[in-house]
Formats: C-alpha cells, sequence, structure tokens
C-alpha cells in the first residue's frame, strides 16, 4: 500500500508579520491548529512538521508533533520537503502551509484520493471564481484546465482571454478557476526538484509552480469549494481570530 505524508514546512522568519506560526489563535499557536487539522486527514500515514528554527520545533513537539530540522536557506516549502527527503518514508507528499489555520482535511483527503486514481506527478487545488474582481486581481492566481483535469497554465492574468466581449461579462459566460496554493508530490517529483533550473515563466508571473510546467512536469487538479484564510498580515490574524470566535 502507498503511504503518505504530510508536511508542514513552518519558518520563524516573516517580512510582514514576524513569527507568525506561533502568534496566538485562539489560545494556541497558529502553526497547531494547521497541525490538527492535518490530524483529521484519513489517509495520511505521517505529519512532519519541518522548521529552521529551535524555537518552532520546541513549541511544536510541546503540542505533539514529529519535527525535522531543515536549512535556512530554503528559499520555499518545496524546496524545505525536497532538502531533507532522505529522510522521510513514502511514495505520496503534501505541502501544508504552516499559516493556514483553517486548511480542510477533506480537500487534504481529496487530493490524496486523486494521486491515488491518476497516478499523477503533481496535484493540486482550484476553486471557483465567481466575481469579476478576482478574476481581474493579479494577487488571484488564474489556472486553465484540460478536458482531462490537468492544469495547462498558471497566471496572475485573466486567462483564457474571451475575444469581443468585455471582461465584465467573462464570469458569467465560462467558468474560470483560482489556484490553491496547496501541493501533493510524487517521491521522484519531489526528490528531483532540486535539479530543476528557475525558469523564464516563473520569473515573469512570480510563480513557483511554472518551474514544474516549463520543465514538462503536470498537476492534476481537484476542485475545491475552500478559500484560503492565510495569515501574513496583522490584518490577517485579527480576521482569524474573528472567524475562529464564530464557529
Amino acid at each position: 500500500m502507498s503511504s503518505v505524508t504530510l508536511c508542514i514546512p513552518a519558518r520563524i522568519a516573516s517580512t510582514r508579520l514576524p513569527r507568525k506560526v506561533l502568534l496566538d489563535l485562539g489560545g494556541k499557536p497558529v502553526v497547531q491548529h494547521v497541525w490538527e487539522r492535518a490530524r483529521q486527514v484519513r489517509q495520511a500515514d505521517r505529519i512532519v512538521l519541518l522548521t529552521d528554527s529551535d524555537e518552532v520545533a520546541g513549541v511544536a513537539r510541546g503540542f505533539g508533533a514529529e519535527v525535522l530540522m531543515t536549512s535556512p536557506d530554503c528559499p520555499s516549502g518545496t524546496a524545505r520537503m525536497a532538502s531533507i527527503i532522505g529522510q522521510l518514508p513514502g511514495e505520496f507528499f503534501l505541502n501544508i502551509q504552516g499559516d493556514e489555520p483553517f486548511i480542510q482535511p477533506a480537500l487534504l483527503d481529496g487530493l490524496i484520493t486523486r494521486w491515488k486514481e491518476t497516478q499523477c506527478q503533481l496535484v493540486t487545488a482550484v476553486s471557483k471564481i465567481h466575481t469579476t474582481e478576482r478574476l481581474l486581481a493579479t494577487s488571484v492566481v488564474k489556472v486553465v484546465r484540460a478536458e482531462n483535469g490537468e492544469a495547462l497554465y498558471f497566471s496572475r492574468s485573466p486567462i483564457p482571454h474571451l475575444r469581443g466581449i468585455e471582461s465584465a461579462d467573462w464570469v458569467a459566460r465560462r467558468d474560470y478557476w483560482a489556484h490553491i496554493g496547496v501541493y501533493g508530490y510524487d517521491r521522484a517529483t519531489l526528490a528531483d526538484y532540486a535539479q530543476l533550473a528557475p525558469t523564464e515563466l516563473e520569473s515573469c508571473e512570480s510563480l513557483e509552480q511554472l518551474r514544474f510546467l516549463a520543465h514538462g512536469i503536470t498537476f492534476q487538479t481537484v476542485v475545491t469549494d475552500y478559500h484560503p484564510v492565510a495569515i501574513d498580515t496583522a490584518e490577517d490574524l485579527a480576521a482569524a481570530r474573528a472567524l475562529l470566535a464564530q464557529a
């Protein structure tokens, strides 16, 4: 049986909100909420928190998490996972961001199921865009999907372009998809990540996922209604506290 490892990269350095993964959210550090949600994933065999911070490691071990230390030089969660893959058994790995305390366990199980069904190299999530404002926002990454669910391209621009139709009418004319930044990798793809050179497309859009596409590595996608509540600013933290209070 294929084994599945959930990885939670959690760095303490953050420009906009220092120490965000350790900040209090309803009496627990933010990253503990992520870990507790990961523990609800039915198909996970192992959950590992990855960090370069002794303080984060100490807190995480205090609430029961398994921790692996990584280099502070890792530029992304993917790189952090790839750097210690030799210490991780398993055939499939999910990257769960350490600042998303409301991540849905059902979505994570859905990503695992899609990998088991398709044996894809990479899998990620998408959600339907319902407003022109979100379609045009450069902060919302758009995805064009093939008929079989594979991602054809990711862009900050609204794609596909509907020729001869005002952009205000696009959302009413066809389905548009936003990328949700949770990733699954098969072992070979993650192990080979360090050998993938950065690409021009990745640099142009400032989107790491384009590195994979430019090297001919494809993504499967899973449709979800989950909308991320990542904590990047003090305002995000206040909104998360309000959301938790309403639960």
